[in-house]
């Protein structure tokens, strides 16, 4: 398969996922987090499916996205998730759904972040939070749900926070 048609596979899933989490959530309380804004796509669909009403942070190193697509500024994170994610948990808000998408081309640094990201998901994630993620999370506190029909297994990845 080639790199575009593997890429647009990728996107695919992304949005089934997007969509069937979005409808998912509609009546649970709390905020979302978006962790890696990137060039704002997935931050702008979310925003989109799941309207003005719900606020959505979004988290990145620095503001790399289409002007129409960056949070206000208190809805936007800036620094290394590391820091800024257990920080921002630390507020106690309710979540109701965290989508990460933060691998890169680079697979053994996609794996050595995933080994502190699933924990750091789940510690800032609330008891019912939908998780989505780009990358197989591990931490007891996160089941694994089925994915979406149409959604290849590996793809992506679908966790409930217990």
């Amino acid at each position: 398969m080639s790199r575009l048609d593997s890429f647009i596979r990728r996107l695919e899933a992304q949005r089934l996922c997007l969509d069937w989490a979005t409808a998912r959530i509609a009546n649970t309380p709390g905020v979302v987090l978006e962790l890696g804004l990137g060039n704002g796509r997935t931050y702008d669909h979310l925003a989109s499916r799941l309207g003005p009403g719900r606020e959505i942070h979004a988290f990145d190193r620095q503001i790399a996205a289409h002007p129409g697509c960056v949070p206000s500024a208190g809805r936007l994170v800036l620094g290394e998730l590391r820091e800024t994610l257990p920080r921002f948990a630390a507020r106690g808000l309710a979540v109701a759904m965290i989508h990460a998408d933060l691998g890169s081309g680079d697979s053994a640094a996609t794996a050595a972040q995933a080994t502190w990201l699933g924990p750091e998901i789940a510690a800032a994630a609330s008891p019912g939070c939908l998780v989505l993620s780009d990358q197989a999370l591990a931490d007891p506190r996160l089941a694994p749900l089925p994915l979406p029909d149409g959604v290849p297994a590996g793809r992506y990845f679908a966790y409930l926070r217990g």
